[in-house]
């Protein structure tokens, strides 16, 4: 099936790049692109597996009762990165 498409200058510009880089066709970038988006809309359990949606599966708890330890988990431990104990105004 062929289908016609226009797009604004910068999304093409962008697609042109991505396809050099990538060393792909434009046909095939946006095919790519299409199957992902429909893929995903098929899908929708998979905004449930977000690590911070719903439960926390590791362990079998509800994350709202344990989150800094959840973020942590996640993350890696807070420290004093970027944290003076003054407040930025």
């Amino acid at each position: 099936m062929t289908l016609t498409v226009r797009l604004p200058h910068h999304v093409e510009q962008e697609l042109a790049e991505y396809c050099v880089k990538r060393r792909v066709t434009k046909s095939e970038a946006v095919k790519q692109a299409l199957d992902g988006l429909l893929r995903a809309r098929a899908e929708p359990e998979t905004v449930a597996r977000h690590p911070f949606i719903g439960g926390d599966t590791g362990n079998g708890s509800d994350v709202s009762g344990n989150i800094k330890a959840a973020l942590r988990a996640r993350f890696g431990s807070a420290g004093s990165a970027g944290r003076t104990g003054k407040r930025s105004r």
